[in-house]
């Protein structure tokens, strides 16, 4: 197989990790024998840098004919003072809105590895944690109409979706549910909202189609409440765009570390996809080989998985991932009480050292 993959390093601490998914995505190549060719992308802050705006169009368009994309993290303070449509974050939304990726998948689970890492008591996290967060991506408050007066004192953003837009997302949500434990959790504020009462008139419609999967609702400040309280509650929960983006990050440090987890931004199939870590940029440990390159190798899985249909090959890296945890090996975020401890055995990695373990273990697989 041949597939052209389009890298968005991005700022702070993303050249860093992409570099390690890379060396990973090298070796899935050599071993299943396809060819995966790399085109850099310039998107966030460094584009700004180089090009005095977040998203070039040149730069998109190199996305664009790209089989996939993996990005590593945009922003950081170098670029706060700007106006907002100057802001290195205006070339997530610009990749998301060209690339058609409206839905948002991000896995929240607790390897078991890590428990000690996990701030909730045993009795809540239990045996682990599986959460499927899938949450819309070109739409809602990010995508609506926004201004301000013209003495600057009022500002406004618009909530608005449309049934298009929220059907196809819940019909993901059941698809994947379908295959899970069967649970689908619709979080929206309903009680408030005219547009979250939209969604749960067309859950109600969508869930005729999937009469195996229990669907259920939440308010979305109960649901932030219930992640911490009980988290093994819940399976696939699906939301809109600005929920998504709170409580995809609450539940990242509920299963240990933010620096664990994956995501994969997909449409219908027809352009690449975007796949990310959902850590942001960290321009403070930038260069100082300690972040933790998991989340985006685990990303660089999905990729596989999604865009290329390489379902072995995804695997393979996830149990690579999974023994050099299983070795003992940890990065300072996901080391937590293990800390001291990891440092006398030898076993506290880099970002470097992490990503040569997992390109070890893929040797052995």
């Amino acid at each position: 197989m041949e597939k052209k993959i389009a890298l968005i390093p991005g700022d702070g601490i993303g050249p860093d990790v992409v570099a390690e998914a890379v060396n990973v995505l090298e070796v899935i190549a050599k071993k299943y024998g396809h060819k995966f060719e790399y085109q850099t992308v310039y998107a966030g802050g460094n584009a700004i840098d180089k090009f005095g705006k977040p998203l070039p169009e040149e730069q998109l368009e190199i996305a664009k004919n790209s089989d996939a994309c993996l990005l590593g993290a945009v922003g950081g303070p170098k670029w706060d003072t700007l106006p907002s449509e100057l802001r290195p974050e205006r070339a997530l939304l610009g990749l998301r809105g060209a690339l058609k990726v409206y839905a948002n998948l991000r896995p929240a689970v607790m390897w078991p590895q890590l428990k000690e890492a996990c701030p909730l008591k045993d009795e809540i996290a239990g045996e682990g944690i599986d959460i499927l967060i899938v949450r819309e991506l070109t739409g809602g408050i990010y995508f609506g109409e926004k201004g301000k007066s013209e003495d600057g004192n009022v500002a406004w953003d618009t909530e608005k979706y449309s049934r298009p837009e929220i059907e196809r997302i819940l019909r993901m949500g059941f698809e994947f549910a379908k295959n899970r434990r069967k649970k689908v959790t619709l979080v929206d504020k309903a009680n408030i909202l005219v547009s979250s009462q939209l969604w749960r008139k067309i859950a109600e419609e969508i869930k005729v189609d999937f009469p195996d999967v229990e669907l259920n609702y939440l308010y979305v400040d109960n649901a932030s409440m219930q992640l911490v309280k009980n988290p093994r509650q819940f399976d696939v929960i699906v939301t809109s765009n600005m929920f998504g983006d709170i409580l995809s990050d609450e539940a990242s440090q509920i299963t240990g570390s933010i620096g664990m987890l994956a995501s994969a931004s997909i449409g219908d199939g027809t352009g690449p996809g975007l796949y990310e870590p959902i850590h942001g940029s960290a321009p403070d440990i930038a260069g100082l080989d300690i972040a933790n390159p998991l989340a985006t190798i685990l990303s660089a899985a999905m990729l596989l998985r999604y865009d290329f249909g390489l379902e072995k090959e995804a695997s393979d890296i996830e149990k690579a991932v999974s023994a050099v945890l299983d070795d003992g090996w940890r990065c300072r975020d996901i080391a937590g009480s293990m800390l001291e401890e990891c440092k006398k055995a030898g076993k506290l990695a880099g970002t470097k050292k992490m990503g040569q373990l997992v390109v070890s273990y893929l040797g052995r697989a």
